[in-house]
């Protein structure tokens, strides 16, 4: 599907919309005219987000978890708007860094619930009207759909679902003429980077592992320009920062090899060691 889908005069729903990449998405769809839909848990954060951006856009609570209420919020979209043309699957948390012995299954749980079933349910909700229109969905996943999930293990699994739903999508509302994108993500300047990377004890150990150029960061703002240019150009993968696009198409041979490195490599098994370490400490979730 190569045509301009042109997002002016169309209603968009952006879960996880009131701060961070989320509200980044909204701000860029608002400026091309859209009408925004912001999602999130909190009424007065969505609120306060959808009063910012412009003024034909509001926000909705709703639970990504619960495939009842998300159905409940497009139905009353569609009847305040007439109908729904794009759909941003983007709410998600992280979890506290750990291996996978060492984390609460409660904790795993959670983060598949939102990261994985959230985007699922959303989309569930959202397809009708989707295909009907013609419109666009865009699933959010993550540099960790295709990277070592050392430390983030259910968060990699839920982005690596993602990946495939998003693929699978695009097959599929083909016949429709209505299309669908997979946003992968490095590493944004958000809450979440901040008080799950910068805030842990290991954060030095894995800024020294992980290659520098890729460690640069930009603004939620800067994602959600790139997320809506695909949007328009109806591109199958948006991967921003872009320096990680030759890694996700080189992925098939630098995969196994890294993967060897950190078995043999002091210092990525001194980092498993630290995440190993964390069973009797306080792990948290962060949006």
């Amino acid at each position: 599907m190569s045509e301009r889908f042109d997002v002016r005069g169309k209603t968009a729903i952006v879960t996880g919309g009131a701060r961070g990449i989320g509200l980044g998405c909204s701000q860029a769809l608002a400026k091309r005219g859209a009408r925004v839909v912001i999602v999130d848990l909190d009424q007065e954060a969505c609120d306060a987000a959808a009063s910012g951006i412009s003024p034909d856009s509001f926000g909705l609570a709703a639970d990504v978890t619960d495939l009842g209420a998300m159905q409940e919020l497009v139905a009353k979209v569609v009847k305040e708007c007439g109908g729904v043309d794009v759909v941003i699957a983007n709410a998600g948390i992280a979890q506290t860094g750990a291996t996978v012995r060492a984390m609460p299954r409660e904790l795993g749980d959670r983060v598949l619930a939102v990261n994985l079933n959230g985007v699922y349910n959303t989309t569930l909700a959202a397809l009708p009207e989707i295909a009907a229109r013609r419109g666009h969905i865009v699933v959010t996943a993550s540099v960790y759909a295709f990277v070592n999930g050392t430390g983030q293990a259910p968060y990699a699994m839920a982005k690596a679902g993602v990946e495939q739903l998003g693929r699978a999508l695009r097959v599929e509302l083909a016949p429709h003429g209505a299309g669908a994108s997979v946003a992968y993500f490095g590493f944004i300047d958000t809450m979440m980077v901040q008080q799950l990377l910068d805030g842990d004890r290991s954060a030095d150990k894995v800024r020294d592992l992980v290659p520098k150029v890729l460690l640069k960061r930009l603004t939620p703002e800067q994602a959600g320009e790139t997320v809506v240019r695909g949007i328009e150009t109806r591109k199958p993968r948006i991967i921003t920062p872009r320096r990680w696009a030759a890694y996700s198409t080189m992925r098939g041979i630098v995969n196994p090899l890294i993967d060897s490195w950190m078995v043999k490599n002091a210092e990525a098994q001194d980092l498993v060691r630290d995440l190993d370490s964390r069973a009797d400490e306080e792990q948290i979730t962060s949006a």
